[in-house]
């Protein structure tokens, strides 16, 4: 039972960590937030992909992101919400991962950083869809609406790591 135990505890995490972040983003797609701008949203899924990231390596928070995405797009979405969800999830995770390894932020920043990428990343990915850079124009909101999302975010993770002991 020895080696396989820890992988069957490992794949037990990353399908429950998924599920949640599944969760979270339901509960989250049922918050309106209108503040005229398409896109504007608190993130909770990041919650989770962030506690993977700290509980759980890189390589976990980017499978448990992007698997999360997929499923949710076949489930909830179309196929352009899922190209607009992987390309800022891309962005975001690299960025976050990037942020973390660097060992200079914490947790509010990495989180910051992944909102602000998030919403760069969607937004690139728009303007190459509908060929118009003025998708961009939307960024004067979008990068506060980042910012603010991410500081929650990452708030919350630091606090979960600090009960948890993880931090």
């Amino acid at each position: 039972m020895g080696r396989n135990s820890g992988l069957g505890q490992r794949a037990a995490m990353f399908g429950m960590m998924t599920a949640l972040a599944m969760i979270m983003g339901y509960v989250e797609a049922q918050i309106p937030i209108s503040l005229g701008v398409p896109g504007v949203k608190l993130g909770l899924a990041n919650l989770v992909t962030m506690l993977c990231l700290y509980r759980m390596g890189p390589v976990a928070a980017a499978l448990v992101s992007v698997t999360r995405i997929v499923l949710t797009g076949v489930t909830f979405g179309n196929l352009f919400s899922m190209l607009y969800a992987l390309a800022g999830g891309a962005v975001s995770i690299i960025v976050m991962i990037l942020m973390k390894k660097s060992g200079r932020f914490g947790p509010t920043g990495v989180s910051v950083a992944g909102g602000v990428a998030h919403n760069v990343g969607q937004l690139l990915v728009a303007a190459l869809v509908v060929e118009n850079a003025g998708v961009l124009w939307y960024l004067p909101v979008l990068l506060p609406a980042g910012t603010v999302a991410g500081t929650l975010i990452g708030m919350l993770t630091g606090t979960v790591l600090e009960r948890t002991g993880r931090l």
